[in-house]
């Protein structure tokens, strides 16, 4: 099996854990929330053995990579300066960068801000969108029964608190109910009510936590999870 490799660079002022696999033109993948590079064990090996140098960094803020405290060291112009100053630390003129949900916008303003460093775009789950008029939690639905599940999480200490307090069911209810198996619809995530969290409720009072995991998911997918979010770590996240 080909083996991937850990090591830790130094890119945008932070040091940022990496984990890749293969040589040749480079491939940067970037996961989501509540994720690490772990999610993309499978597509490493898969695009080394096709002739890619693959690289899957732990965002700024997640798993092994600096945590910044201030909230304005992560916007989207620098979660775009550590990708390119991470192909500085790889010495590569270019990439494809491929994005999952929260890492989707950060490949689409990757390759707009700096065409001449990142020359292919993959998006999952999140299609580019254009910068609108107004500010997006200005038209996030809200009323006294509930608010939209990016509001929930702009407070900061609320959403780190409840997913902290048991780090498992957080994992095992998020990675679930965001996906195709669930057989409801109306979750805090994945339907019906357009991502709205009760008030006094809590974001996971809208998830599944299921009986069992579905094939793609193990409990040692979970466990692994668990340590990278451990306390204090979904703060970052």
């Amino acid at each position: 099996m080909t083996v991937i490799d850990h090591r830790i660079v130094e890119t945008n002022g932070i040091h940022m854990h990496i984990a890749e696999c293969g040589s040749g033109p480079l491939v940067i993948l970037r996961h989501e929330f509540p994720e690490s590079w772990y999610s993309w064990r499978h597509q490493l090996r898969a695009l080394a053995e096709a002739g890619f140098h693959a690289v899957a960094p732990d965002m700024r803020g997640y798993g092994e990579t600096d945590q910044p405290e201030p909230i304005d060291q992560y916007t989207l112009l620098h979660l775009v300066g550590d990708m390119v100053g991470l192909l500085d630390a790889l010495g590569a003129e270019t990439a494809v960068i491929a994005g999952h949900d929260w890492g989707a916008p950060v490949a689409w303003h990757a390759a707009l801000l700096r065409p001449d460093r990142f020359r292919g775009v993959i998006g999952l789950s999140v299609p580019f969108r254009p910068r609108g008029p107004v500010c997006p939690t200005s038209v996030m639905p809200r009323n006294e029964e509930a608010l939209f599940y990016r509001l929930y999480l702009q407070t900061p200490g609320v959403a780190e608190t409840e997913l902290a307090r048991d780090v498992r069911l957080s994992i095992r209810s998020l990675l679930y109910s965001a996906s195709g198996d669930l057989p409801i619809r109306g979750s805090a995530v994945s339907g019906g009510d357009v991502g709205r969290v009760p008030r006094g409720g809590g974001f996971l009072s809208g998830l599944m936590n299921p009986a069992s995991l579905p094939e793609w998911l193990t409990e040692t997918d979970v466990d692994f999870y668990v340590t990278e979010f451990a306390p204090p770590d979904f703060a970052a996240a």
